[in-house]
């Protein structure tokens, strides 16, 4: 495999090689450890100059219509996003069981936006275990806006909290008592707290 040519496509901003790149990174075969190492490897150093951007929050909440909504803003201040959607995987084929990239069909067709739907096979925190390596890549195919959809989390799960610069949790009315809304977890981490919905 020749991974410094990906790179350099990469680097481009090729979306085919920037698909491939992460296709790689994600997966998890022994045999392609090497070559993801070594693609990583190259990308750090062209990597850190992006805002990072979570959206968390209940299955259902209205995550992916809000990614949907602040990312034409940005496309408004032409910024090149780079949209990771982490979905709940099939415990058959391990693939994404949900697709939110559906609901995005304002961004779908910008060449200024790549939507990534990754499944986040099994792993707990919001996030799957290669979401870290694949922000570096996007950094490095010049990405400035990192948005990261975490698939539905609940209280405890906000591992995405420590690779974002803003942790955004989206809720709903309705959803507890005084009691529950006090309790230490996910919103106590989160920078900012936005009702989506009052149905």
């Amino acid at each position: 495999m020749e991974i410094n040519k990906l790179f350099q496509r990469i680097q481009k901003g090729e979306r085919s090689a920037i698909a491939e790149g992460v296709t790689l990174i994600e997966n998890n075969n022994p045999k392609k450890i090497k070559y993801k190492n070594k693609l990583i490897e190259l990308c750090i150093p062209e990597s850190g100059d992006s805002y990072r951007i979570a959206v968390s929050g209940i299955p259902g909440v209205g995550k992916s219509t809000f990614i949907n909504e602040i990312s034409k803003k940005f496309i408004k201040q032409n910024k090149k996003i780079a949209i990771l959607t982490i979905d709940p995987s099939s415990s058959k084929s391990g693939g994404s069981i949900m697709g939110d990239k559906t609901r995005m069909n304002d961004i779908m067709s910008s060449e200024q936006v790549f939507i990534r739907p990754s499944p986040n096979s099994g792993h707990l925190g919001g996030i799957n275990i290669n979401t870290q390596d694949a922000i570096i890549l996007f950094e490095a195919a010049g990405y400035k806006i990192i948005i990261i959809e975490t698939v539905g989390v609940g209280q405890s799960e906000f591992e995405v909290k420590n690779i974002t610069d803003l942790f955004i949790l989206l809720t709903i009315t309705n959803t507890g008592d005084e009691i529950q809304a006090i309790k230490k977890g996910i919103i106590e981490i989160s920078d900012l707290i936005l009702i989506n919905k009052s149905d």
